[in-house]
């Protein structure tokens, strides 16, 4: 039993130990595909290297050397920063942050590549080329400045717009309301100035022609009392006899 437990553990540290000094072929093969410009056959030894050797840069840094050379600047900006983020030396980060100042400056990332045309050089300094693409990234900064908050003030504008046609909305239906009151005040002005001209009218609401037939009745019935009173004197007046008392 102690037999099979000890066999147990020197087959696991031998198989450990053989994982450990498992040499990366994939790594030399994807660089001499990269020399001869075959560079989708590079790019696909260095994916196994960098996937099987995970804490390696440099499988991370030579696959995207190799997608920049195919003219893929998007994806080989990601391999860069993986590549940055496992570099353990300066002149690793240098090489990688150089790259991808190559790459932001393509895509006219202009603050960008400036940002990593600087990190470049501060892991060293002394690289001219760097140095170079340094300065040239600022002058294109310069001549280009980026569009800052450029969708907010198109916001702001149309907000502005919107406001100002509020407002004269608001505007026109004041006016509007102020002269429907106006016309409100010169009907009922006119309206009490034709009563005053025609108190008559207003007052009695008697046409024409039933005043002119209550004129007729009354002056009939003075008629009536006129000829009545000239009788009354008639019978009144003594008689003339034939003969005197």
């Amino acid at each position: 039993m102690n037999k099979l437990i000890l066999y147990s553990v020197l087959l696991i540290s031998f198989w450990a130990s053989a994982q450990k000094k498992e040499k990366d072929t994939y790594l030399p093969k994807g660089d001499e595909a990269f020399v001869e410009k075959k560079f989708a056959t590079a790019e696909a030894e260095y994916r196994v290297s960098e996937a099987r050797f995970e804490k390696k840069a440099k499988a991370s840094y030579n696959l995207a050397n190799s997608i920049y050379k195919q003219k893929q600047t998007a994806e080989a900006k990601y391999h860069y920063v993986v590549a940055i983020g496992k570099a353990k030396t300066r002149p690793e980060k240098h090489k990688a942050y150089h790259n991808l100042g190559n790459c932001l400056l393509i895509e006219k990332d202009y603050q960008g590549a400036v940002d990593a045309y600087k990190n470049a050089l501060r892991n060293n300094p002394a690289d001219e080329k760097t140095r170079y693409n340094y300065a040239l990234a600022k002058k294109m900064l310069k001549e280009n400045p980026p569009k800052v908050n450029d969708d907010k003030n198109k916001d702001k504008d149309k907000k502005q717009k919107e406001d100002e046609k509020k407002s004269q909305d608001k505007e026109k239906e004041k006016q509007k309301d102020k002269q429907d009151n106006k016309d409100q005040g010169d009907g009922k002005n006119k309206e009490d100035k034709d009563k005053g001209e025609n108190p008559q009218k207003q007052t009695t609401g008697i046409n024409k022609q039933t005043l002119e037939s209550m004129l007729d009745a009354v002056n009939n019935e003075e008629k009536k009392v006129q000829d009545k009173v000239n009788l009354q004197k008639v019978k009144g007046k003594p008689k003339q006899t034939d003969k005197d008392w």
